[in-house]
């Protein structure tokens, strides 16, 4: 078995055809990740799948229902992955590996309660709000360019606040937490 193995490592003609052999079989591996990945990513990105916690179904859910981000005068609804999930493949990969904790902390019961949930919403909100910090809030601008505002069709405030914003190199979770779900109780926006 040793010399099979020295002859494999010695030999070029049996370097190559086993050097292509271990190519090969690595592409169709992580062919077979990749493709699985994306089944599974594309399973659970659904709203169905978001929501059939009953911790999500009655708090974030219902308050998702009553924003702007669920019905508006355009029609466009943006879903939990629109927000939660990018879009390219290894930010996504993580936030699928991070949002496992989730999925934990339910099926251990650790917020499987409105009281547990709300106990736990402030430190839960602060870990997306710094992600969407540190990214830049990438999600948001999937939708939402400053290029493309036309700051005559906003709001006075909106009108005042988003040239400053742009100028400030601002982007949104900066001045837009609590706009779909509700500010969490001990929330401090000085601190």
């Amino acid at each position: 078995m040793f010399s099979r193995f020295r002859l494999w490592m010695t030999s070029p003609r049996a370097l190559w055809g086993g050097g292509l052999s271990l190519v090969l079989v690595g592409v169709v591996l992580a062919a077979g990740f990749v493709g699985s990945f994306s089944v599974f990513a594309e399973y659970t990105n659904r709203l169905e799948f978001c929501v059939s916690c009953h911790e999500m179904a009655n708090g974030p859910y219902a308050e998702y229902k009553k924003s702007i981000h669920y019905s508006n005068r355009t029609g466009i609804r943006a879903e939990c992955k629109d927000c939660h999930v990018p879009q390219e493949f290894g930010p996504k990969l993580v936030a699928k590996v991070v949002a496992a904790k989730d999925v934990y902390h339910h099926l251990i019961g650790t917020i499987d309660t409105p009281e547990k949930f709300e106990a736990n919403r402030l430190s839960m909100a602060q870990r997306v709000w710094a992600r969407l910090e540190e990214t830049e809030s990438r999600e948001c601008k999937t939708c939402h360019d400053f290029k493309a505002m036309n700051l005559n069709e906003q709001g006075r405030r909106a009108k005042a606040k988003h040239p400053k914003a742009m100028d400030d190199s601002k982007h949104c979770i900066n001045c837009h937490k609590g706009i779909v779900h509700e500010l969490p109780k001990g929330y401090d926006p000085n601190g």
